[in-house]
């Protein structure tokens, strides 16, 4: 309402600083997507707090981005397994390896 003040309240000019409780939001979930991401190197694990999912991003050399998600840490790691099975079938033992070196070949030489 036009020209009331505020109740008074831990923000009002000259009241003392009060601590505030500050929440973590789902902190075991992201706990688990932490541990997660700590037991499997080539994946990045991440929990999103809007959609309250586990998301996982493949590092593994794959011909296309692999990002998978589940309601469950447990499901997570059903896929996430299923997925590396998936990429190690699909990519070719070429692309694993290191391209071979170039050597140079050499030429007989020529006498005159």
């Amino acid at each position: 309402m036009i020209g009331r003040s505020r109740p008074a309240g831990r923000h009002r000019d000259g009241q003392p600083v009060t601590a505030v409780y500050q929440r973590v939001w789902d902190g075991p979930a992201r706990a688990e997507a932490e541990l997660l991401g700590q037991a499997w190197p080539g994946w990045t694990v991440l929990y999103s707090l809007s959609m309250r999912r586990f998301f996982a991003l493949c590092a593994l050399p794959s011909p296309q981005p692999v990002i998978i998600s589940d309601n469950t840490a447990e499901e997570l790691e059903q896929r996430m397994r299923e997925a590396e099975t998936l990429l190690i079938l699909r990519v070719p033992a070429s692309e694993n390896r290191r391209p071979p070196r170039n050597r140079r070949s050499r030429s007989p030489r020529r006498t005159a």
